[in-house]
């Protein structure tokens, strides 16, 4: 598996004292440009203890690996600020489960906008677990300028293995998110009572099926269900229940998978949880992003829409197109391609994507996609012969596959173990590359 390792530097660690919490950053992106330790924000949070909770369930899914749990996992969560809201997302260490959670009622300064890594250190974690009341909660997103001042030699430094599975992550569940349909909303104390009545065996399958106003659990699948495989996997859900107002289910709107999204609704904040189809099967391989990154333009018109974001709270697919004289369906494949440098994100509840700038290292975005890479060498290897009736032949170490352009069928082992599930096998990329099949016929 390919590795990045990924340098943090903090100008000190994150502390919780006397009703301030400071949250150190590391090198970012911001509206006024590159920063050693941006700063974003200092001001209130509305209720301690849901924010503190919050926090410390971000916090605890990017130290978790669900499939075949083992130690060592220490990556820090990223926090973008878009001037109205402050994002706080991390993923599982199996890239299996992707959290957020949205802070959406500010009352302070908002000194810049834009994204950075968070530190939250052991001590940091144990002094959010114990914040009671809904008594404000005063928050610093960055060192002030005493502090940069006053901690010199108190430099917190971290480097650490991204594999490249998890950065992948990043950009395929923001894909997949985008298919959600929302399939049921629960109050609280239906959200409560259903979340408790889930099985405890953390392996476990199950099917949120809607019944009138409730959901109730099913071992099969039953009309506007969702899947949850793996019940452990939303378990960060349950500390949050106290202050749960209302929960949301999101699931693929053509049940062409069995990934799911599930959103506590808490006192002025979202916390949302997007699970992966099974517990050993991360979103890195779902191949959602594929079609879109095979077209010829994708790459282009990705420089054109990353020039007109913004750090905007929502970023509007028509007015995208506005701007920047591109089709609706193009814009979709430009973002697809800022999707994985990790400039995009897609926020179930509003129905749109947002900007943010993960902080690492983009010029490892071509070694992300490798079937993808796979694809591009058959074509410039020539193995490509494109058939008449929308099919194609590609000759391969394993045999000549026959391709379907339109449809994406194809001969091959990935194609009868996966039939489409996981995205486009290398041979239907080839093929579709080598046609230049415009991006309207293949965008899901």
């Amino acid at each position: 598996m390919t590795h990045a390792v990924q340098a943090y530097s903090y100008a000190g660690p994150s502390v919780l004292a006397g009703g301030r919490l400071g949250l150190s950053t590391s090198g970012g992106t911001a509206l006024s440009g590159p920063q050693a330790h941006p700063r974003f924000f200092s001001g209130l949070l509305s209720q301690a203890a849901p924010a503190a909770a919050g926090l410390l369930a971000v916090a605890d899914v990017a130290l978790t690996r669900y499939h075949q749990p083992r130690p060592g996992w220490t990556r820090d969560p990223v926090v973008t600020c878009d001037g109205g809201r402050l994002r706080f997302e991390s993923f599982s260490a199996c890239g299996g489960v992707y959290a957020r959670l949205d802070v959406l009622e500010l009352d302070g300064d908002v000194l810049d906008r834009g994204t950075t890594n968070v530190d939250v250190n052991g001590p940091l974690r144990e002094a959010l677990a114990r914040v009671g009341g809904r008594d404000p909660l005063h928050l610093g997103v960055g060192p002030d300028e005493l502090t940069v001042t006053t901690l010199d030699g108190a430099v917190v430094e971290k480097k650490v293995p991204l594999p490249s599975r998890w950065l992948r992550g990043f950009a395929e569940v923001q894909v997949i998110a985008a298919g959600f349909d929302l399939r049921a909303e629960l109050s609280g104390p239906h959200a409560v009572r259903f979340l408790r009545s889930l099985p405890r065996a953390a392996r476990s399958t199950v099917w949120a099926v809607p019944a009138g106003r409730d959901l109730r659990v099913s071992a099969s699948p039953g009309r506007g269900g969702v899947c949850l495989s793996g019940t452990g996997r939303i378990a960060t859900l349950m500390p949050l229940l106290r202050f749960a107002k209302a929960l949301r289910v999101y699931g693929p709107a053509d049940g062409s998978s069995t990934a799911g999204a599930w959103e506590l609704e808490l006192p002025g904040m979202r916390y949302t949880l997007a699970v992966s189809p099974e517990p050993h099967r991360g979103f890195s391989g779902e191949g959602a992003v594929l079609s879109d990154l095979a077209t010829d333009d994708a790459a282009a018109d990705a420089d054109v829409v990353g020039m007109l974001l913004n750090f905007e709270p929502t970023v509007e697919l028509g007015l995208l197109s506005e701007r920047s004289g591109l089709p609706v369906e193009r814009v979709r494949a430009a973002l697809t391609q800022l999707g994985t440098a990790g400039r995009v994100g897609y926020d179930l509840h509003d129905a749109a994507h947002f900007h943010r700038e993960l902080p690492y290292d983009k010029e490892q975005v071509a070694e992300l996609n490798p079937r993808l890479t796979a694809a591009r060498a058959l074509v410039a290897a020539g193995a490509v012969r494109l058939l008449a009736g929308d099919a194609a032949e590609v000759t391969t170490d394993g045999g000549v596959r026959r391709v379907g352009l339109g449809g994406g069928e194809c001969t091959c082992p990935w194609w009868y173990d996966h039939r489409g599930s996981r995205g486009p096998c290398k041979h239907v990329l080839a093929a579709r590359i080598a046609a230049r099949v415009p991006v309207e016929a293949t965008t899901p």
